[in-house]
């Protein structure tokens, strides 16, 4: 259920994510190490948000698989 929810705003999240790295990079580090810690914190949360997405979606209707 998370992968659904996950794919279905994969193309957007990952725009974002990419602009949000871009922009730490070159505003605030301009080192590639922590710019690509960054980057997988980013990374984690837009997963950690699509699972706990598809739980509330489960939460809220219990016939959704």
């Amino acid at each position: 259920m998370w992968m659904k929810q996950y794919r279905k705003n994969f193309v957007g999240m990952q725009a974002v994510i990419a602009l949000i790295t871009a922009l730490a990079f070159f505003g605030l580090y301009r080192a590639w190490e922590p710019t690509l810690s960054f980057f997988f914190v980013l990374q984690g949360a837009a997963l950690a948000g699509a699972l706990w997405a598809s739980r509330l979606k489960r939460r809220l209707d219990p016939n959704a698989r």
